[in-house]
């Protein structure tokens, strides 16, 4: 029996990559595989073309009725496909920075190490696109501000293309940060004693659409997600 994947794709905006990128996650998908990738696209509700685009895809459309933002969109995509039976999630964006070929591979090596997250890394074995001085600087900075806080060393922490098996996505679907999740979110794996892992994925530069972290705003992102990686941490030990 085929077990099926959900590859959730939040898009604000995605009309000039969007389609390519369903395509690509439809084309893994073989005769004869063990695994069935579906793509799961969250439109949170974009004002360009995005939605006709999707509809008229080969993919699971949601469209959310208002704006949750990057956080949002992907616990949607999770809480889709836990309540839908889903046996893993993997979230990669709409602008085509995430090559889906390395989705199975991420899948066999997730399970061959009995992880429950697993984070595709550019720093890894440092091929494909790297990303500027400055991002490089502050995803280092993360890292450490990860290590020493709750121990342990994801070195692209910033990175937003990540698989969860069903254990992890029982914890997502409780709570999940909202508008810069991917560096605070490792404090919630870690604090639920899920075991994660990196696997080496060579990005690509974004086919289209608009970074919503630009230069004049990276210190002030760095000193807000500082902040809120600290009250995740003291919230999520408060419970425990």
């Amino acid at each position: 029996m085929q077990q099926r994947i959900a590859v959730i794709i939040p898009a604000y905006n995605e009309e000039s990559a969007i389609a390519a990128v369903i395509n690509s996650v439809n084309a893994l998908n073989t005769s004869g595989s063990l695994y069935r990738f579906i793509p799961l696209v969250i439109n949170d509700c974009s004002k360009d073309s995005t939605a006709e685009i999707i509809n008229k895809s080969d993919c699971i459309p949601v469209h959310l009725a208002v704006n949750l933002g990057i956080g949002g969109a992907v616990q949607t995509g999770f809480i889709f496909a836990l309540e839908n039976g889903f046996d893993y999630a993997i979230q990669i964006d709409g602008d085509g920075q995430h090559p889906p070929e390395f989705i199975p591979k991420m899948l066999e090596e997730l399970k061959a190490k009995n992880l429950d997250v697993i984070i595709g890394s550019r720093f890894l074995t440092n091929e494909g696109f790297q990303s500027t001085l400055a991002r490089r600087m502050g995803i280092n900075y993360f890292h450490h501000l990860n290590k020493w806080l709750v121990g342990v060393a994801i070195k692209d922490s910033t990175s937003g293309m990540r698989m969860l098996n069903r254990k992890a996505l029982q914890v997502v679907n409780e709570y999940y940060p909202d508008e810069y999740p991917e560096p605070e979110a490792i404090v919630l794996y870690a604090v639920n004693n899920l075991n994660i892992g990196e696997f080496p994925v060579q990005m690509n530069e974004r086919q289209g659409g608009v970074s919503s972290i630009n230069t004049s705003g990276s210190v002030y992102y760095m000193f807000k997600v500082t902040l809120a990686i600290f009250f995740t941490y003291l919230r999520l030990k408060s419970k425990k």
